[in-house]
């Protein structure tokens, strides 16, 4: 089972995630509110999978996402946001996201993005 860390300060997006993810595969270890929290967060629990929004207050998407790919390079991140312009998503990638989901997400998109994210584990 892979540990999962759910970031963004939308308390309902976190509880749609928190609904919508495959329990069978993720085990939510760790669920925060701003990039601030996830950097703590995430060195006590490392997960393996973290969602993460961009724009949240303290610590922004794309500045967590460079330090937490710094902290450990084979953290699997997936940009849940409603930022859909191509720059934005290409900073990203290249902080360290290894994928983009676009808000608003269905169930069934987000179970997609997060097999895509992570198929090449079970191999």
């Amino acid at each position: 089972m892979l540990k999962m860390m759910i970031v963004d300060d939308s308390n309902i997006i976190r509880s749609k995630i928190c609904r919508a993810h495959d329990s069978e595969r993720f085990d939510v270890v760790a669920i925060a509110c701003d990039g601030a929290e996830a950097l703590r967060m995430f060195h006590e629990c490392r997960p393996d999978v973290v969602t993460m929004d961009l724009t949240m207050p303290n610590v922004d998407g794309l500045e967590c996402i460079a330090k937490l790919a710094r902290i450990d390079p084979e953290v699997l991140i997936l940009v849940v946001s409603a930022l859909s312009d191509q720059a934005t998503g290409i900073e990203a990638l290249e902080n360290g996201a290894s994928g983009f989901l676009l808000k608003p997400f269905s169930e069934e998109q987000l179970r997609e993005a997060l097999d895509e994210l992570t198929e090449h584990l079970y191999d």
